[in-house]
């Protein structure tokens, strides 16, 4: 992974609807968690989707010493968008050491970001736009752009990294990921914001992606998203 982000002390993490939000910031706080060593508190404020959400791997998260953060009513039968007032421990900690990777879901979680906004600016962020060119409404960059000015607009905050998380599911194969660089590239030329890396969930050629293709800084990441059907 890149250094641009290993020193923040605040990770942002917003796209459209259905872009892999979750599984990016589980993915992060695992990262900089087990080879950076840092103290990682991974807050769910995705109030918007109760299918995919960082509650889902909250014991898995534990298990390896990463706090978690939920909405109140995470995994519950009760669907009421809710911050959990503990987010102000975040903004109040001394240590130089930790880490906090908001995963933002939707413009009701980018409102939720605003109303922080003085807290970020104050202790520093890094906002890292998740992107799928196989998602409605992101197919383009030019789609991009519309759906990064919304996010801006609503959180007050702007945008620093891009992250490329192109895939089909399932049904993603080897060409699935080496046809969205072009897409990531022409949204990095739009939006000037550097392309931090493009992901690949683990599969039998994710390793032949990162060894063809060096210069991309792929990142392999395991799938932690809840399973709907079998």
């Amino acid at each position: 992974m890149a250094n641009t982000i290993e020193k923040c002390k605040n990770i942002i993490v917003c796209g459209h609807f259905g872009s892999g939000k979750t599984n990016i910031s589980v993915a992060l706080a695992k990262l900089f968690a087990e080879k950076h060593e840092r103290k990682v508190t991974l807050l769910d404020f995705d109030i918007v989707n109760p299918y995919f959400r960082a509650a889902d791997s909250e014991k898995e998260l534990n298990n390896a010493g990463i706090n978690t953060i939920l909405p109140m009513f995470a995994n519950t039968n009760v669907d009421i968008p809710t911050i959990d007032a503990s987010v102000n421990r975040v903004f109040d900690s001394k240590d130089e050491t930790s880490l906090a990777i908001f995963d933002v879901g939707g413009d009701n979680g980018a409102v939720a970001l605003g109303k922080f906004n003085a807290e970020f600016k104050r202790m520093g962020y890094c906002m890292l736009y998740i992107t799928n060119m196989y998602r409605p409404l992101t197919e383009t960059a030019e789609l991009c752009l519309e759906n990064i000015a919304e996010i801006e607009y609503y959180s007050r905050l702007k945008f620093t990294h891009i992250i490329n998380n192109s895939n089909l599911g399932r049904e993603t194969e080897k060409s699935t990921v080496t046809n969205s660089f072009k897409y990531a590239d022409e949204l990095y030329k739009k939006t000037s914001l550097p392309l931090l890396f493009t992901t690949v969930v683990k599969s039998e050629f994710s390793k032949e992606l990162i060894n063809e293709y060096p210069d991309k800084n792929i990142l392999e990441i395991k799938n932690s998203t809840k399973k709907l059907f079998l």
